[in-house]
């Protein structure tokens, strides 16, 4: 079947592509047809490319492979050169977590480089510059907004980003007390610590549950209760951040080591290809990041589960591997509780993309961390302090995701997408990845760089990670994405939500 071998075990023809010689699947480069020809398989009905075909008989009720690694059980009997997808392949239970083999020793770096950052003051250093007004409840949230509308010019005319207001859903009519407000609070002072930001006001109601005065935060507070309304509190908050507009004007970039380099690994509108392209390839970048002394943040935890082993088994040591295995375990009894399924998460774009299970999505999602040690296991938004390959436990809805990371320190997100995603995350850039090339050329104003060519035979993943890590290294100096140009990023900050709104 294959025509030449492909690095990472896989072999591909201009046709499909064998990810491991025990797989019972392959997955279709393009549309195959009824009663076309593959090697020596006869197609059995019709396969959309990104979609799996069957390579050998599968009885009902066994486990199907790919990535030489369960993704489901047949629901029935299942013949060579048949469509494999949800009508015929379902989600099991993988049978649970086990325990990590020994540890894994992280390594020491072996490459050196720079990025054209902002030193901060306390030594962190930003891949922007930007001004920028939290709000503390949803009721400050119309404040925040004409307070960046009113500064907004003259902050670029000074030299700076601009001045970006983040405002949120909740910070009332929640619980005084317990993890939702944890949460809220931890997201919150780590956007007040960020390093893209030169200098950041708080704006507050005064009356609500998340007040100001619990939070610790070296950032000037206001609220409009005490300001004396919303036009007196406009003012104020303008006048706090002209007066932070000279440091923030005078921020030049200079060479800042790689090392001092955090990065958010997010994929989202996954499809057939996610897994084959454009996450493998980002997990070379991190790899090359880890090696540089820098971090990649791997989160995302429901899109983890049946993949999770694997992960535990690169721990750097067993509370490592334990801590990633007691996540799992939470989001298991979370969904529960509600009545859900963890295979509830691939949607219907997922579905439509090729991916039937979230084991297989999860086995897909998981390459973008690349094969380094996992040294750290943090709680959503808890600052990140190790280097290398770490993990954040956060939702897969990808701004509530980001937006974790990005409270943890992460100075620069990379996001794959095979189905098409217009997302952006001001303060901290995000560069897009497609997953194959027809959706590059589809939404190419969204996109900043096509993995397609991995999938089409044109370049190994080696070499695409390599390019990819090439433009994030430039994205971190100062390099524009697409979703900068068009705007993006200020609405897409979305703290994690648990607990009762009463």
């Amino acid at each position: 079947m294959a025509e030449h071998e492909r690095d990472r075990g896989g072999a591909m023809t201009k046709h499909v592509l064998v990810l491991r010689p025990e797989d019972d699947v392959a997955v279709a480069l393009r549309d195959l047809v009824a009663g076309e020809r593959i090697g020596s398989l006869t197609v059995a009905g019709p396969v959309p490319r990104g979609h799996k075909l069957a390579l050998r008989p599968v009885p009902a009720g066994t486990w199907l492979r790919k990535y030489g690694q369960p993704i489901g059980t047949a629901s029935r009997p299942i013949v060579p050169g048949e469509h494999v997808h949800t009508h015929n392949l379902e989600f099991a239970e993988h049978g649970g977590t086990a325990a990590a083999p020994a540890p894994a020793t992280p390594a020491e770096p072996t490459l050196s480089g720079t990025f054209d950052g902002y030193r901060r003051p306390g030594g962190r250093a930003g891949t922007r510059n930007y001004l920028g007004i939290l709000t503390s409840v949803n009721c400050s949230a119309t404040v925040a907004k004409l307070v960046a509308q009113r500064f907004d010019q003259e902050a670029r005319e000074a030299g700076t980003d601009g001045v970006l207001a983040l405002t949120h859903g909740t910070g009332c009519g929640l619980a005084d007390d317990g993890e939702g407000l944890a949460i809220l609070r931890r997201t919150l002072e780590g956007y007040a610590r960020h390093p893209n930001f030169a200098g950041l006001v708080m704006i507050g109601l005064g009356c609500e549950v998340n007040q100001i005065s619990a939070l610790d935060l070296p950032i000037p507070t206001l609220t409009i209760q005490e300001s004396g309304g919303t036009a007196a509190t406009v003012a104020a908050a303008t006048a706090a951040l002209r007066e932070l507009l000279p440091e923030a004007a005078r921020s030049r970039r200079t060479p800042v080591p790689l090392a001092e380099l955090v990065l958010g690994l997010q994929c989202g509108g996954s499809d057939g290809y996610s897994g084959l392209s454009a996450n493998p390839a980002l997990g070379v970048a991190a790899d090359l990041l880890v090696a540089h002394g820098g971090t990649a943040v791997l989160g995302e935890t429901p899109e983890i589960y049946g993949a999770e082993h694997l992960l535990a088994a690169r721990a750097a040591s067993p509370e490592v591997a334990a801590r990633l295995l007691a996540r799992i375990d939470w989001w298991r009894g979370y969904v529960a509780r509600h009545g859900g399924s963890l295979d509830h998460n691939p949607s219907p774009g997922n579905r439509a993309g090729g991916i039937t299970t979230i084991l297989e999505k999860s086995l897909g999602a998981v390459t973008k961390g690349g094969s380094s040690p996992l040294t750290a296991v943090y709680e959503y938004g808890e600052a990140v302090t190790e280097r290398g390959l770490v993990f954040m436990d956060t939702p897969g809805y990808d701004p509530v995701s980001a937006t974790g990371m990005v409270a943890g320190g992460a100075q620069l997100i990379c996001f794959t997408t095979g189905r098409g995603s217009v997302y952006g995350c001001r303060p901290v850039p995000s560069v897009k990845v497609a997953t194959n090339t027809e959706l590059f050329r589809r939404l190419g104003d969204d996109m900043d760089l096509d993995c397609g060519t991995v999938a089409d035979g044109l370049e190994d993943v080696e070499r695409a990670g390599r390019r990819l890590f090439g433009l994030l290294v430039e994205t971190a100096s100062g390099r524009r994405t697409r979703s900068e140009e068009l705007g993006f990023g200020a609405e897409e900050f979305v703290p994690w939500q648990l607990g009762a709104v009463m």
